[in-house]
């Protein structure tokens, strides 16, 4: 899976967005957290939501691999809902 393309990154003053362009079946911004943000970053290539679970892992320490495949999941499940993933 990776992030559709018609869906565009955007960082301005530390904060992250996801920016829909015409073609897709939402319409606006979302603004992410540093998790999702870390997250639409792997999908900027070709990824599995287990490849995003071991570098979110390798990445910050003190984290639980449970809480992070129930995180990884709502994002992907969201990010799902607006069209922004091709899979």
């Amino acid at each position: 899976m990776k992030l559709n393309p018609k869906f565009l990154t955007h960082e301005t003053k530390g904060e992250h967005y996801i920016i829909s362009t015409s073609g897709t079946k939402f319409s606006g911004i979302v603004k992410n957290n540093e998790t999702a943000t870390f997250i639409v970053e792997c999908l900027k290539s070709e990824t599995t939501e287990n490849q995003i679970v071991d570098k979110i892992l390798s990445e910050y320490s003190g984290v639980d691999k449970s809480t992070v495949q129930k995180d990884v999941a709502v994002i992907l499940d969201k990010l799902r809902s607006i069209g922004a993933l091709e899979e």
